[in-house]
C-alpha cells in the first residue's frame, strides 16, 4: 500500500516537473503563433483581392498614371508569388522576403492612393468609393492581425528563452525563435509624387 503510494506521489511530481520545464507550454505557444499566421494570411489576400478591381475603375475612368497602375499590379504580383509556410516563420531570410514584397505593395497603394486625389471624376463615382472604404477596412485589418501574431511569437520566443521551459524548448523540440513583423519606414511615409505634374494632367483631362 505504501509503496503504492510512494508510486503515485513519484509520478505527480514527475509530471509537474515536466510540465514546469516547457514540455507543454511551449507547443501550446507555438501553436497559438502559427494559428495567427493563418490570420495574416487571411487578412493580406483580402487586401490582394481589392486591387484587381480597384486598378479597373481607375483604368475606366481614364487616368493618365500608366506607370502608377503598373506598379501596383506588378507589386500585387510580386507580392502574392511569394507565399511562406508556417515552418518559414522561423527563417530569417524568407521572412524578409516575404515582408519586403508586403511592403512594396503597400507603397504602390500609398502613390496610387496619393495621385488619384487629383482626380475628381474618380471620387464621384460610387464604386470607387465603396472600393476605397474597403481597401482601408482591409489595411487596418492586415495591421491588427499583424500586431496578434507579433504578440504570440513574441509570448513563444520569451517562452523558449526562459528557465526551466527553455530545457524542453532545447533538448526536446529544438524550438527557434519566430521571427516579427517590423514597422517598414518608407511604406509608413508620405509617398513623394509629383502633384504639380499630375494636377496638370488632370485639369487637361489626359
Amino acid at each position: 500500500m505504501f509503496t503504492r503510494f510512494v508510486r503515485t506521489v513519484t509520478v505527480a511530481i514527475g509530471a509537474l516537473a515536466l510540465a514546469s520545464c516547457g514540455i507543454n507550454s511551449v507547443p501550446t505557444k507555438e501553436e497559438a503563433a502559427k494559428a495567427q499566421w493563418g490570420n495574416v494570411e487571411n487578412a493580406l489576400q483580402r487586401r490582394a483581392d481589392l486591387i484587381p478591381n480597384l486598378v479597373s475603375v481607375v483604368q475606366a475612368a481614364a487616368i493618365s498614371e500608366g506607370d502608377i497602375l503598373a506598379r501596383v499590379t506588378e507589386a500585387r504580383a510580386s507580392a502574392t508569388s511569394i507565399n511562406i509556410t508556417t515552418d518559414d516563420l522561423s527563417n530569417p531570410e524568407e521572412f524578409q522576403r516575404f515582408q519586403d514584397a508586403q511592403n512594396q505593395l503597400t507603397q504602390a497603394m500609398g502613390q496610387l492612393r496619393t495621385i488619384v486625389e487629383a482626380y475628381p471624376q474618380l471620387a464621384s463615382q460610387p464604386r470607387f468609393g465603396d472600393l476605397m472604404v474597403a481597401l482601408d477596412e482591409s489595411n487596418n485589418l492586415v495591421s491588427t492581425e499583424r500586431g496578434r501574431y507579433n504578440d504570440l511569437a513574441r509570448d513563444y520566443n520569451t517562452e523558449i528563452r526562459t528557465f526551466p521551459a527553455t530545457i524542453a524548448a532545447n533538448v526536446i523540440y529544438g524550438a527557434e525563435p519566430l521571427q516579427y513583423f517590423e514597422a517598414d519606414e518608407a511604406a509608413q511615409a508620405n509617398p513623394t509624387v509629383d502633384m504639380s505634374a499630375i494636377t496638370e494632367r488632370a485639369d487637361s483631362g489626359q
